[in-house]
């Protein structure tokens, strides 16, 4: 038994069963719970990639390289086939936030532009530097949530700020969401963070250990109930290990990395259950 999958699968569960109905932003609805927790292993290369479902991990890569490169034009993200802003930045989205004079396409100061620019302050180099020189710091925090900026984004950042702990040589990571789409958004986030610290990890000479994500409103969407009530229903494999074949000693070459570069073994996982994402 996959024991931690199946917590996830126990969080989705608890929100059907127990979770408070509530309206959104998107006016479809939520149940949901305040106040969540999952942890997963990274031990032995291991990567939490949910199996009660296939996940997109060429789509989790390309995201998470683009936001490690500071970019917000999300149509660099279209031209390698990956669709995810394309809802949140099209022309109509924008018009509807008040963005009229950006392209369609544009995200604005979000994730990347904060992680490497926050107020002129690039919070991923001064990372690597803590860890190299003082790996014990309480300080090793990123934050993407910038209030001073956030009328000229799209949406509000949902995973606002990560933090690093060294043990031993060991890295670990916790990350904070003020808002979780557990169905759609976090399996996506889970494997996101792991690979971040996987690759924070190789470039300052030590192992991934754990990941842990804590959730402020987590919900499940009211349209995306039945396909939830399927992913509960099946039993999860055994999560797959992932290998970078890059060197890796500076934020430059965390610049260059590429999905290529990139390789998971042994992924085994359940069909793909389509729902729509909420915009």
């Amino acid at each position: 038994m996959n024991k931690e999958e199946q917590n996830y699968l126990n969080l989705l569960g608890d929100i059907l069963a127990n979770g408070s109905e509530r309206t959104d932003r998107t006016q479809i609805g939520t149940y949901g719970l305040f106040g969540t927790q999952l942890r997963f292993s990274l031990e032995n290369n291991v990567v939490p990639m949910l199996t009660t479902k296939r996940l997109f991990a060429r789509g989790v890569v390309e995201e998470l390289l683009f936001f490690l490169r500071g970019e917000t034009d999300t149509k660099k993200l279209e031209a390698v086939g990956v669709n995810i802003w394309k809802g949140n930045t099209s022309r109509e989205f924008l018009d509807k936030r008040g963005l009229y004079h950006y392209p369609e396409g544009e995200m604005g100061p979000m994730y990347g532009s904060q992680w490497r620019s926050f107020c002129g302050v690039d919070q991923l180099a001064n990372t690597i530097d803590l860890l190299k020189k003082d790996p014990y710091s309480r300080r090793i925090v990123v934050s993407a949530y910038n209030p001073s900026v956030s009328h000229l984004t799209v949406l509000e950042p949902c995973h606002m700020f990560w933090q690093l702990y060294v043990d031993d040589g060991q890295l670990s990571c916790q990350f904070y969401m003020r808002s979780v789409d557990s169905f759609l958004g976090l399996p996506f986030n889970i494997l996101s963070y792991a690979i971040l610290t996987r690759i924070v990890a190789k470039t300052v000479g030590m192992q991934a250990k754990e990941l842990i994500f804590v959730g402020g409103d987590t919900h499940a969407y009211r349209n995306h109930v039945k396909q939830v009530a399927e992913q509960i229903s099946r039993v999860p494999y055994d999560f797959p290990t992932m290998t970078i074949n890059a060197e890796l000693n500076s934020v430059a070459d965390i610049e260059n990395l590429k999905y290529a570069d990139f390789e998971f073994q042994g992924y085994q996982c359940h069909p793909a259950i389509k729902a729509e994402m909420a915009v």
